[in-house]
């Protein structure tokens, strides 16, 4: 270990199909460190989804080593893995996946639910605090068929933080949202990373790894590509182009 917030050694993905063994990762090896911001890219079957249903502790691999926070995580059993990835994950996914008939702060409260430690008003609180922080504050009592897509998501988000985990991880987060609402997102996580958090998303819009501090490439079950992104870009500056391109056509 090299002070690494996830560490995987030599780690691979097997999948037996009858005679057949697909392998989905293969002997993959990389340190992701606190405060970065990472774009996992690559087509249809290279492994991305794979890679981080493994270091977001919903899969194992079949072989090598994985670390998350100095835990090695292949030791961990069922109900400890479940306990530990509701501490230290926050997810976010392209669907949303919050509940249709439960309020805002009540989707948001969930992960807390399974910790005895908090009571009912500290988790009430926690939870409205994390709704202000992505602006939904006034929301709170919304259910989901009262908000737009954007702002279901910013329930998700909130739902990531809630539990203050050490990283979040995005699957495909503004696969469902048009571009100004996936750049009003993408602005919530250049500032939740300003302020130290870690994110790994998966996406396949290039347009959207530009946000990103760094891009990972897969093809194939392996890296083919780490690097820093090149011509960052910063939705602060995106929305601000929207709002002149709008204000433009409707002088037209």
């Amino acid at each position: 270990m090299t002070g690494s917030l996830i560490s995987v050694e030599k780690i691979s993905k097997i999948y037996g199909l009858g005679e057949i063994e697909v392998h989905a990762l293969s002997d993959i090896t990389i340190d992701i460190y606190k405060g970065e911001f990472i774009a996992i890219m690559g087509a249809s079957g290279s492994g991305k989804s794979t890679f981080m249903n493994i270091i977001g502790c919903l899969d194992r691999p079949t072989k090598g080593k994985f670390f998350l926070d100095g835990m090695d995580v292949n030791k961990l059993d069922k109900n400890q893995l479940a306990e530990f990835r509701n501490k230290k994950i926050g997810f976010i996914f392209q669907s949303f996946n919050i509940l249709p008939r439960t309020s805002a702060l009540e989707n948001v409260e969930l992960p807390l639910l399974y910790n005895k430690n908090i009571s009912n008003k500290d988790r009430r609180e926690r939870a409205y605090r994390a709704l202000k922080s992505v602006g939904l504050a006034e929301r709170q009592y919304s259910l989901p068929n009262q908000l737009s897509g954007g702002q279901q998501q910013r329930v998700a988000i909130a739902r990531a933080l809630v539990n203050e985990p050490i990283v979040i991880m995005a699957d495909e987060p503004t696969g469902n949202l048009d571009s100004r609402t996936s750049y009003e997102i993408m602005e919530i996580f250049q500032n939740l990373n300003t302020k130290g958090i870690t994110i790994v998303m998966v996406t396949h819009e290039a347009d959207i790894a530009q946000f990103a501090l760094s891009t990972i490439l897969f093809k194939d079950g392996q890296i083919i590509a780490n690097d820093p992104v090149k011509d960052r870009k910063f939705a602060t500056i995106e929305l601000e182009k929207i709002k002149q391109q709008i204000s433009a056509s409707a002088k037209a």
